[in-house]
C-alpha cells in the first residue's frame, strides 16, 4: 500500500523543509496513541507539542511536523519544518482533501453529530472503504486531522464539522468541500456565545457555503429556524432534501415504536413507504437515521442495502449506550439497565434523553426497594448563557418527568432544577461529579434503569465509571471508597 504521505508531498502541501526524506502511515497529535509510521503534529495546547517529538521519533514516528528543532532532536532527524504547525496541518488537510477521489460527506447540527457519523459510516462500510474520524474531531484542528488523514483509496469520507463561536463552520465547510451536507437539528446550545437560536442557525447553515457545485443540502424540518436553513442551501446552488416529520418532507417519519433498546419506525420516502429500525431507544434516534439515509441516497448507496445495515449500528459509549450491570455473578435478575449519554447535553437533548428513560421498563420485586425505579442522574449543561439558571430548572416541565422516580444532581448549575424539582423526587446534589459518584452504590438497585446525562465539562462521565464498577466484584470496591478505606 502507497504511503499516506511522502516527505516530497508534505513539503509540497505545507511549503516546508524536510530535514531528510521520509513516508508516513498515518498523521498524530498525541504521542500516547501514535502508531509507528505516523507523520506526528506538534500542535500547541495545553502543552506544547514540541516537548514529545523526541519520544514520538524514539517511538516509531516516520517524522514531525514542527515550526523548529525541538529539545533532544537535531537536523539529522526526520523533521518537517513549518513557519506554523496549525496552518501546515490545515494545509496538509486540504491537499488530502484535493487529492482524494472519495464521495465526501460534511455533518453538523447542535445534537446527534457523533451519532450521524457513526449510522453512515455503518450504511457505508459495506459500499467502500469509508473514512472517518475514531472521535468527536470537528474543530479547527480536528477537520484538518481528518481530512489529512485521508487515505487515498477512500470511497466515502465522513467529516464532522463543529462550533463554539460565530465564523468557525464555513472556513472548515470551505476546506471539507463536501459532496453533501447534513444538518441534524438546530437547538438551544452555545447560546452563551451566539445570544438566540436564529443565530445558531446561520450558523449551521454555513456549511453549505463549502458545498461543491451540485451538491446536496439534507434539512431538518419542523424548525422555527427551518428557513434559514433552506434560505441558506437556496443560495448556495444546493439540491434540497428535507427530513422530519412534517408533511411533504422528502423523508418524513410517521410513527416510532421502542420496544427494549431498539426504536422501530415507520417513514415514506417521496411517498414510499419505509420500515427501518435502529438498535437504540428514541425518537430522535429514528429523525437521525432518516437522515443518514437521504445522505446514502446522496451518494449512490442502493436504499435497500441502507436500511439493512442501519439496523447493525449501536451508539458509542457517553452517547446513549445502553449496558446490563449485573451486581450478582451467579444471578441475572440482580442486575440494573445503565444509559450513558454522558457526553453531552443540552435542553434539546435532554429532553430526548427523557423519552428514552420513560420508555424504558423497570423491573419490580428483584433488588432491595422492590419495586424497579426510573433514575436520572444529571450535570450542568454548558455554555447556555444568561438563561442557564431557567433553561435547567424547565427540565422538571417536561412531560417524560412524571415517570421519573429520583432525580440526582451534579453542579452549579444543576442546583436550579434540585430546586425545581418535588421534594419525593429529590435525590441527591452533589457540587461535583466526584462527590456523587463515591455514592454510587446508593444510586442503583436491581431492577432499576438509570439514565446518566449531561455535557463533557460537568464530568458526570465519573459517576457512569462508578455505577459500572458496580458490577460483580466493582462492588465492594465502590462500598470501600464510599468510607474512605481506599
Amino acid at each position: 500500500m502507497p504511503a499516506l504521505w511522502t516527505s516530497s508531498e508534505a513539503q509540497a502541501a505545507t511549503g516546508g523543509h524536510a530535514t531528510r526524506a521520509f513516508e508516513a502511515s498515518g498523521v498524530s497529535i498525541d504521542s500516547r496513541s501514535l502508531a509507528p509510521g505516523d507523520l506526528f503534529v506538534a500542535l500547541k495546547d495545553v502543552r506544547d507539542g514540541h516537548e514529545f517529538v523526541a519520544a514520538a521519533l524514539a517511538q516509531g514516528a516516520a517524522a514531525a511536523l514542527v515550526s523548529h528543532i525541538p529539545p533532544g532532536c537535531s537536523e539529522t532527524d526526520p523533521l518537517l519544518i513549518v513557519p506554523d504547525v496549525l496552518a501546515a496541518l490545515t494545509a496538509l488537510g486540504q491537499a488530502g482533501r484535493a487529492r482524494s477521489k472519495a464521495q465526501v460527506i460534511a455533518v453538523t447540527g447542535s445534537v446527534g453529530k457523533t451519532s450521524s457519523k457513526e449510522m453512515l459510516r455503518a450504511v457505508l462500510a459495506a459500499q467502500g472503504t469509508v473514512h472517518a474520524a475514531e472521535a468527536s474531531f470537528n474543530n479547527h484542528w480536528g477537520v484538518p486531522l481528518t481530512l489529512a488523514r485521508l487515505p487515498r483509496e477512500a470511497a466515502f469520507a465522513v467529516v464532522e464539522i463543529g462550533m463554539s463561536h460565530a465564523g468557525e463552520i464555513a472556513p472548515l465547510a470551505r476546506l471539507t468541500r463536501p459532496h453533501a451536507a447534513l444538518i441534524t437539528t438546530v437547538a438551544a446550545a452555545h447560546l452563551e456565545a451566539f445570544g438566540a437560536l436564529a443565530a445558531i442557525a446561520q450558523e449551521k447553515a454555513a456549511v453549505f457555503e463549502g458545498l461543491e457545485p451540485g451538491g446536496m443540502a439534507v434539512i431538518p424540518s419542523g424548525l422555527p429556524v427551518t428557513k434559514i436553513l433552506v434560505d441558506a442551501a437556496v443560495a448556495a446552488g444546493a439540491r434540497l432534501v428535507r427530513f422530519g416529520g412534517e408533511p411533504g418532507d422528502d423523508y418524513r417519519l410517521i410513527s416510532t415504536r421502542i420496544v427494549e433498546d431498539v426504536t422501530i419506525a415507520q417513514a415514506t420516502v417521496r411517498g414510499r413507504a419505509l420500515l427501518f429500525k435502529v438498535r437504540s431507544a428514541g425518537r430522535h434516534f429514528a429523525l437521525n437515521a432518516l437522515g443518514v439515509l437521504a445522505m446514502a441516497e446522496a451518494v449512490g448507496v442502493d436504499p435497500t442495502l441502507a436500511v439493512l445495515d442501519l439496523g447493525q449500528w449501536l451508539p458509542p459509549q457517553g452517547r446513549g449506550s445502553r449496558t446490563r450491570i449485573y451486581l450478582d455473578i451467579v444471578d441475572g435478575e440482580k442486575s440494573f439497565e445503565l444509559i450513558d449519554d454522558a457526553y453531552n447535553a443540552n435542553p434539546a437533548s435532554m429532553a430526548a434523553a427523557f423519552e428514552v428513560l420513560a420508555a424504558a421498563t423497570p423491573c419490580d420485586g428483584v433488588g432491595r426497594v422492590r419495586k424497579g425505579r426510573r433514575i436520572a442522574i444529571l450535570g450542568d449543561m454548558l455554555e447556555l448563557g444568561e438563561t442557564e439558571a431557567a433553561l435547567h430548572a424547565a427540565i422538571a416541565e417536561l412531560p417524560a418527568m412524571a415517570s421519573v422516580k429520583l432525580v440526582h444532581c451534579v453542579g452549579p448549575r444543576m442546583q436550579a432544577l434540585w430546586q425545581a424539582l418535588p421534594p419525593g423526587q429529590r435525590g441527591e446534589w452533589h457540587e461535583t461529579a466526584q462527590g456523587l459518584a463515591v455514592r454510587a452504590h446508593h444510586l442503583a438497585d436491581a431492577g432499576d434503569v438509570v439514565l446518566v446525562k449531561g455535557s463533557k465539562g460537568s464530568r458526570v462521565s465519573l459517576v457512569v465509571d462508578a455505577l459500572r464498577k458496580l458490577g460483580q466484584a466493582g462492588a465492594a470496591e465502590a462500598q470501600a471508597a464510599d468510607k474512605g478505606t481506599i
